[in-house]
Order: C-alpha cells, then sequence, then structure tokens
C-alpha cells in the first residue's frame, strides 16, 4: 500500500510558486500513465501537468485558483481505489502524524509541450483540439499512425496509446461508451487586440480602494526588476535619424515586415561586431552567447511583462523573423509560449515610441547585459553638412549595460553603429 504526493514542478527555471488554473481530474477519478491531471500557470504559461504513474486522485490539497511553492504537495494520489479514503484521512488530519504505511513519495510529473487553455467545464482542452497524451504521440510515430484520423477514448476526447493500439489491431475496441461533458455556456468571445510592434496599453479595472492580487506574471516581473537592483548598470543616448528606416518600411509594409522586426534585425547585425553588448555576467567570468535572440518587451493585457524572443535574430531573413514575431505576440497574449520562447533572449528592446515617448530609461532584464529603450521617431529642424538648415526624421535611444562587464566605450561603439546602418545602409536588412 502507498499512497503518493503529487508536488508543484517546476516549469521553467525562475519559477518559484505556480498557480492552479484547473484540475482535470477530480477526487476518485482514475489516473492513467501519460495523463494531464492539473493545469498549472507558471511564470509566463499555462501548462499541462502529467504524471507518469498509475493510481486514483484521492485528495485535492491546492484547489484552482490558488497558488503553492515549487515543491510543494498539491494532491494525494493513492495506488488503489481502497486506499483513497486513507489518503483522504490523511488530508484531514492536517499535519497529523503519518499513518503506518509507507511515507508519501513523490510522484513524478512533466510538462507537455502544449499549453493550456482550460474551458468552463473544467478540462483545460479546446473543442476541435487534438489532445494526445505523450505515450500515445510516441507510439503513433512508431507505428506510422496519423493521429488527425483518430477519434480519443480519454478524458474529454483526449487520444491514448490504446486508441493507437486499436487502429493497428494490437487490442480490441473499448465498447464502454464514452461519457462526453455537458456543454460550457458559451460565453460572448472577448475581441483579442491585433498585434502591435509592441505594447499595446493596458486599460486599468481597478475599482478605488480595492487591493488587487498580483498575478503570478506579475510576481515573477516584480522578482526579475528588485533582483536587477543589484547590477550596477550605466546608461548613454544617441539620436538616429530615420528617414531611410522609415522609406524603406512603407516600401515592405504590405508585405507584412513590422518595424519592430526591422528594428530587432538592425540590433542583431550590429551585435555581430560587438559581441560584449550580447553576453553576460556570471560569477565565473563573462558568458559569450552563441546566438543572437533579440527578446523585445510586450505588456500584457491583464497585467504584466513578457518578452517574446526574436532567435538568431542576426541570421534569419526580415521576412520571416517578421511572421515569428508576429506568431510570438499572438501566443504571447494566448499565454501560450514556450519558455524557451521567453527567457532565452540575450539583448532585449524596449520600445515605447508608439505612445510618443521621446525618451526613456530601461530596467536591465536578469541575466543579460544590456536592454536598448527606443523613443518616438520626430521631425527635427538639423543642421546640414553645408551649413543650411533641413528637417530629419529623428528618435532617441537609450542603451542600459551592466557595468562589470561592458564599458562606456563599448556601448557608445554600439550605438555609433547601429546609427550608421539605420542612416545610411538601412536596404541591408532586407539581404
Amino acid at each position: 500500500m502507498s499512497i503518493n504526493e503529487v508536488f508543484m514542478p517546476a516549469l521553467s527555471s525562475t519559477m518559484t510558486e505556480g498557480k492552479i488554473v484547473s484540475w482535470v481530474k477530480s477526487p476518485g477519478d482514475k489516473v492513467e500513465k501519460g495523463e494531464t491531471v492539473v493545469v498549472v500557470e507558471s511564470d509566463k504559461a499555462d501548462m499541462d501537468v502529467e504524471t507518469f504513474y498509475e493510481g486514483y486522485l484521492a485528495h485535492i490539497i491546492v484547489p484552482a485558483g490558488e497558488t503553492a511553492p515549487v515543491g510543494a504537495a498539491i494532491a494525494y494520489i493513492a495506488e488503489t481505489e481502497a486506499e483513497i479514503a486513507t489518503a483522504q484521512s490523511l488530508a484531514n488530519a492536517d499535519g497529523a502524524a503519518a499513518p503506518s504505511t509507507p511515507a508519501p513519495i513523490p510522484v513524478p510529473v512533466a510538462a507537455i509541450a502544449a499549453p493550456a487553455t482550460p474551458s468552463q467545464n473544467g478540462s483545460n482542452h479546446e473543442p476541435g483540439r487534438v489532445v494526445v497524451s505523450p505515450r500515445a504521440r510516441k507510439l503513433a510515430k512508431e507505428l506510422k499512425v496519423d493521429l488527425n484520423t483518430l477519434t480519443g477514448s480519454g478524458p474529454y476526447g483526449r487520444i491514448v496509446a490504446e486508441d493507437v493500439e486499436v487502429v493497428v489491431g494490437k487490442v480490441q475496441p473499448v465498447t464502454t461508451p464514452v461519457i462526453t461533458p455537458a456543454p460550457a455556456p458559451v460565453a460572448t468571445p472577448v475581441p483579442v487586440a491585433a498585434p502591435a510592434p509592441v505594447a499595446t496599453p493596458v486599460v486599468s479595472s481597478a475599482v478605488p480602494g480595492q487591493v488587487v492580487p498580483f498575478t503570478t506574471l506579475q510576481n515573477a516581473v516584480v522578482r526579475g526588476m528588485v533582483a536587477s537592483l543589484s547590477v550596477p548598470v550605466f546608461r548613454v543616448s544617441y539620436t538616429i535619424s530615420t528617414d531611410g528606416l522609415d522609406k524603406l518600411y512603407k516600401q515592405i509594409k504590405s508585405k507584412g515586415v513590422t518595424m519592430t522586426a526591422l528594428l530587432a534585425k538592425a540590433v542583431a547585425i550590429t551585435l555581430q561586431k560587438h559581441p560584449i553588448l550580447n553576453a553576460s555576467y556570471s560569477d565565473q567570468g563573462v558568458v559569450n552567447h552563441p546566438s543572437i535572440n533579440v527578446s523585445v518587451a510586450v505588456a500584457m493585457d491583464d497585467g504584466g511583462l513578457i518578452t517574446p524572443v526574436l532567435q538568431n535574430a542576426d541570421a534569419v531573413d526580415i521576412y520571416s523573423l517578421s511572421r515569428n514575431w508576429k506568431s510570438l505576440v499572438e501566443r504571447a497574449r494566448a499565454k501560450q509560449l514556450q519558455p524557451v520562447e521567453y527567457n532565452s533572449g540575450t539583448f532585449t528592446l524596449s520600445n515605447l515610441g508608439m505612445f510618443g515617448v521621446d525618451t526613456f530609461d530601461a530596467i536591465l532584464p536578469p541575466g543579460q547585459g544590456s536592454i536598448l529603450a527606443i523613443g518616438a521617431s520626430r521631425p527635427q529642424v538639423v543642421a546640414t553638412a553645408d551649413g543650411l538648415f533641413g528637417v530629419r526624421q529623428q528618435m532617441q535611444v537609450t542603451i542600459t549595460c551592466d557595468h562589470r562587464i561592458i564599458y562606456g566605450a563599448d556601448a557608445a561603439g554600439f550605438l555609433q553603429d547601429l546609427a550608421k546602418l539605420i542612416e545610411t545602409n538601412p536596404q541591408s536588412l532586407t539581404m
């Protein structure tokens, strides 16, 4: 006999606690290997969490909507149906001495690759979405079975290994009818804002006098910003003329190119000449990253900040980069980014120019050496080389750097080359 504990998993390296979005299983339900038990909100995304063990979900310690530290017990799983009552008694004892049965041991769990969006009926699987257990996916690959042709017999239509085996004739189909949950009330869909170059203004719905708890995402931002206060930084500002870049943008905008992608591309190409700006500090020395991954700050509609990453931005063509950015923003707002898509950045852009901001300082993200703050591009009267006056579109940029590894001359040289690229050779961004 054994009663096992399900622990809050660490779904990312920065996660210290998780919020239970929904329980896919209810107390008393049978738990199969590879089945999703619970949906957990990590720092930046909702993830399905599965168990590798069979048994019965005996008791839920942390209900949906509540949070628990990483490593804390969130549920009990009984090995047999007869042990469910014992597990519930253990929970009701609220910390009393464990029964004479062996001490609870951790139940390994894993976050599957596909993020989850809980529905109103308690399941985290959207209608029409093909949901497959990892074991079934592996088996289908081995047996060359098209998963799109299968009908799942698992909970909420989930495709399990037995469904694959039925198709290839390994097992007989189960005759027990599958109970389909009642359809949830149809809510009026909330329009999703079209992806913007970066952030959109967050409309406050705060009630005067009310204290609103931080979301998991906001707590992650708080921890990161507080950690940044211990880093010695300096800032350097530079004025860049954008007439050529603006002209290029108008020419290729119809092909789906975004200004965010153009700026990220320009920064990435310049970082090739200044790798120290793409590096980060560690106690052992300077970490020179093998790739140039440009993060771009995006404000979430429900509060908080996320930084989707344009990986290998220097090597990807501008059209693919723009498509990648559009996809990243859409999935960021749907909380469907994978950890590598928001925590693998080596350099960050923060653009408030579309809000009319002239200049601002950005806070250095943890684990990076530099962040570039970009202001609005405005017409300015300037003196030309022939002694006359002219009007140029200009923007102010300010770079914040970790002074432990980057020095003033490094930052100034980077900004100088960035300005030269944008002002004299913006067409190279399309090559």
